[in-house]
């Protein structure tokens, strides 16, 4: 039987069958989800920082780190959404066309110079939250890779309001949501403060 939880807000609430590709099947409430995943997630943060990446501006490379996080919790890690959702403008049969255009945006931005590094990095996130690729998970995964382009490129990581658990509804997981639809109207400002403090 899934787990019925509340959905933090801005995030993108779970459909019955994607609950049921829950793996471990001792969880029981929110709280052990949430565990779960941060777990995950940091095998994956030690798989990915163990060494610099070739290049992480790929599908597959995308497609396989949002695996290595959630992929020992949710049989559906890694895999492109299938569904339309609540949280940006991608239509299913589009995200692995604005995945490409994004990542070719975001090389020609780094060859050309185009904006300071870490804003780069900022604006790979927005992109991805926005193309919201995965059924969830889908902001974590963005943090990541632009922790991961940083991190490749020899420039610090970007602290996300100083690496506060922003899964859980709090006053930062507002500014961050605030900051995120600040740059979808065009104001990258404050998710680059947010991004750095």
């Amino acid at each position: 039987m899934p787990i019925e939880f509340e959905t933090p807000a801005g995030a993108t609430p779970l459909e019955a069958d994607e609950l049921e590709q829950l793996i471990p099947s001792q969880i029981a409430d929110m709280a052990q989800l949430n565990e779960a995943e941060q777990l995950n997630i940091a095998a994956a943060e030690l798989w990915v920082y163990a060494r610099k990446r070739r290049n992480v501006l790929t599908m597959s490379f995308a497609r396989n780190l949002h695996k290595r996080m959630y992929g020992e919790v949710w049989k559906w890690a890694g895999i492109l959404r299938t569904r339309a959702v609540n949280i940006g403008n991608t239509e299913p049969y589009d995200i692995p066309f604005r995945l490409q255009a994004t990542f070719d945006d975001v090389t020609y931005w780094i060859e050309n110079d185009v904006f300071p590094f870490s804003e780069i990095a900022v604006r790979l996130h927005h992109q991805l939250t926005l193309i919201h690729a995965f059924p969830n998970g889908n902001g974590r995964h963005a943090r990541l890779m632009a922790n991961v382009l940083l991190e490749n490129a020899g420039q610090p990581r970007l602290t996300w309001g100083s690496n506060i658990d922003l899964v859980q509804d709090s006053d930062a997981r507002s500014l961050y949501i605030f900051a995120l639809h600040a740059a979808d109207d065009h104001d990258l400002q404050p998710l680059i403060e947010f991004a750095s403090s």
